[in-house]
């Protein structure tokens, strides 16, 4: 007996997928397949029957995944087989699970996973928005009990157009690339980056994209209503007690300590006192009232009286210090502190080879800008197991990282691999727009020549439905108490990098609009302030950064230059401590942390591909003597003619006068003849510095 299958179709901005549900995974809880073009994933919802006990958050895992078969592709792996979660999939898992945790009802608890496979891939093809609108509908049609439906897409700003689905070259020519995913009441999520675009073009942006996720949400109602589960009931909030009147003020008095550390203590102290007032069984739920009345008593003061928890107004910045190359060995290192977040960063420049490989469904790629954001317990005074790099971090990095690589030279122009590592040694509130700040100051201190300088902010909302107040910079319990984190990474001119997340299940373009006008004044002034400390490149870049040279060579001569096995190269490199790296277009470039050694070894790179300039002094032997000259061999694949009049200060009556075969003499190279010949002269190198001599 086949499975009754159901499916529906979405046409959008000239891309056509449908969603379907009912043939596979019928045992899940919700199971949508999704396809575009030649690429399906599939979309699965698991949720439990009862809620986790002694559990306070939504337990909510999503889990996305890129298996390599689905390219065709067998996996470069020893094993041959993929292994732990690569960073893009947390980042397109992040995306998901931000798209849906806020439609969830504030006390649910029951254990929902979320998982998306994807089965066949054209590699070109833009696998993010199928997953998330795929995601979002198997969560649909299963019996949690989100808000929903929800969806996501990717817009691009290309060629001056508007562009869903975009391809993979749309999306490498875009000027603004967003991801955006909306529910019900609006827009819950936005990711992206730009290329220094206005406020008004990125809220143009949005509203583009509105109408089009709004199809996709009606398709997948629609298969909801062809196949969709009862949803699951919901506790109803439980009753809270009373928080009396003395405990009420202790705990307002406490929040007024504008100290992060100090404020921390009182709270605990007035919450401490009040749960030892009262018997063991009823302590959980005067918790919860108290931890409640925090959050209306924070919230109430920035309503009625504009007045933040640390005293600022709505759109003032906390203060700005920085100091540059602080650590002498590094190539750059910037602190940059605003309030009680501190960002130590390093930049290390290293050489091509230096790059990370990445093997993802559309091949392997060399990735040359790294950022590596670290957020260690201390920076909370928390003591926890050190565990490597977590989703959150793995988030807060790539966001950092997107908002800085706009500003990048070309390879072609700096041709170093850049590594960005950031320290948080302090945190409270928006460690990751710190490490974007941080970052473009180590930068500018290792000598990267940044076409502007950038800075970025984190932005807050509190609303009651009625009133609304934007905030700027916010701090950590302004994030966890507030209603929107919104991020901005830009210059002077525009916006480079974006992420928003609502949680209050939607935001309007308008609310939106008035956020990134009021973001812009904040991060302005944040640029500003680092101006102060450093507002262009160093000139001479730290004595321990590797130094550059680079010539072009006949890609006939790479084998020359390499050797038997590499045998030259690596003579080379043992004898001057340089780096040496041959691209398949016949360029070679050398590295070494001191310039004569990297001259050293440009001179040994070119003598053995045969490499000449002309004008410049080289060591030659005389090959044979002839009456109208001499011939002479620079190295080995180059031998050009002395004409008589160019062998000496004196024009000779024969050649054999002044040198003879098997000399070894220094030459001047003048170019080449009408014919394609070399032409030497031993008379204008007579007496010549050493030091000209190229080898």
């Amino acid at each position: 007996m086949s499975a009754t299958r159901h499916e529906v179709t979405v046409q959008l901005a000239g891309t056509r997928c449908t969603f379907e549900t009912g043939r596979i995974a019928a045992l899940a809880s919700g199971a949508v397949l999704g396809r575009c073009g030649d690429s399906v994933i599939l979309a699965t919802v698991v949720v439990a029957e009862k809620p986790r006990p002694d559990t306070d958050f939504l337990p909510l895992q999503v889990e996305y995944r890129e298996k390599l078969a689905a390219a065709g592709r067998i996996p470069g792996s020893f094993t041959r087989r993929e292994g732990r979660i690569t960073d893009h999939e947390v980042l397109t898992s992040r995306l998901i699970d931000r798209t849906v945790r806020s439609l969830f009802p504030g006390t649910y608890r029951c254990e929902v996973q979320i998982q998306i496979n994807v089965l066949s891939a054209d590699p070109a093809a833009d696998l993010t928005t199928l997953a998330i609108v795929a995601a979002g509908a198997a969560l649909h049609l299963s019996a949690a009990p989100a808000d929903g439906p929800a969806a996501g897409m990717r817009i691009v700003r290309w060629r001056d157009g508007w562009h869903a689905f975009p391809s993979a070259r749309q999306r490498a020519e875009a000027e603004l690339d967003f991801i955006v995913s909306a529910g019900p009441n609006g827009l819950v999520m936005v990711e992206g980056e730009a290329r220094e675009v206005s406020e008004e073009l990125t809220a143009e942006a949005l509203e583009t994209a509105l109408p089009w996720l709004d199809k996709l949400r009606g398709a997948i109602d629609e298969l909801r209503k062809l196949h969709g589960t009862p949803k699951q009931e919901v506790e109803a909030e439980p009753e809270l007690p009373e928080v009396p009147e003395a405990t009420r003020d202790a705990l307002a008095a406490a929040l007024r300590h504008t100290n992060k550390a100090e404020r921390r203590t009182a709270v605990t102290a007035a919450t401490t006192a009040a749960l030892d007032a009262v018997d063991p069984e009823a302590r959980p739920s005067l918790d919860k009232a108290l931890n409640k009345l925090r959050y209306e008593l924070v919230r109430g003061d920035i309503l009625q009286h504009q007045r933040r928890l640390d005293g600022r107004g709505p759109r003032d910045i906390r203060p700005i210090w920085g100091e540059v190359g602080w650590l002498p060995r590094t190539h750059g290192s910037a602190i940059f502190t605003r309030g009680e977040t501190q960002a130590l960063v390093s930049c290390t420049l290293g050489t091509v080879d230096d790059a990370q490989r990445i093997e993802s469904l559309a091949g392997m790629r060399n990735e040359q800008f790294l950022l590596h954001y670290n957020f260690p317990p201390y920076s909370v005074n928390e003591a926890r197991p050190l565990r490597g790099p977590g989703r959150r971090e793995i988030g807060h990095g790539f966001l950092a990282r997107r908002g800085l690589l706009p500003l990048l030279p070309s390879f072609a122009d700096f041709p170093f691999t850049i590594r960005l590592e950031s320290e948080i040694s302090m945190s409270n509130g928006s460690s990751s727009m710190a490490t974007v700040c941080g970052g473009c100051m180590a930068m500018l201190d290792a000598g990267v020549p940044l076409s502007a300088p950038v800075a970025g902010i984190a932005m807050g909302m509190v609303s009651d439905g009625e009133r609304l107040e934007v905030l700027s910079d916010i701090l950590g319990d302004e994030d966890h108490l507030g209603d929107m984190d919104f991020k901005v990474v830009g210059t002077h001119r525009g916006i480079t990098a974006l992420q928003l997340d609502n949680k209050i299940g939607g935001l309007s373009a308008a609310q939106l609009a008035a956020a990134l006008e009021q973001a812009g004044e904040g991060r302005r002034h944040i640029l500003d302030e680092m101006a102060k400390v450093i507002d262009d490149r160093r000139d001479e870049p730290s004595q321990y950064a590797p130094r550059f040279e680079k010539t072009a060579i006949m890609p006939s001569a790479i084998g020359q230059l390499v050797g038997p096995r590499g045998a030259n190269i690596r003579g080379i490199e043992a004898e001057t401590g340089a780096r040496v790296t041959i691209d398949d277009d016949a360029v070679v470039r050398v590295y070494a942390a001191d310039p004569r050694r990297a001259r050293t070894a440009m001179a040994m790179v070119q003598r053995a591909a045969g490499v000449l300039t002309a004008q410049h002094y080289y060591r030659a032997v005389i090959t044979s003597v002839r009456d109208f000259g001499a011939f002479a061999r620079v190295n080995q694949a180059n031998e050009g003619l002395i004409p008589l009049e160019e062998l000496d200060d004196k024009l000779p009556r024969r050649p054999g006068d002044v040198v003879s075969e098997g000399a070894e003499i220094v030459v001047k190279v003048l170019g080449i003849d009408g014919k394609g010949r070399l032409r030497l002269s031993r008379k204008q190198a007579l007496g010549v510095d050493e030091a000209l001599i190229v080898f």
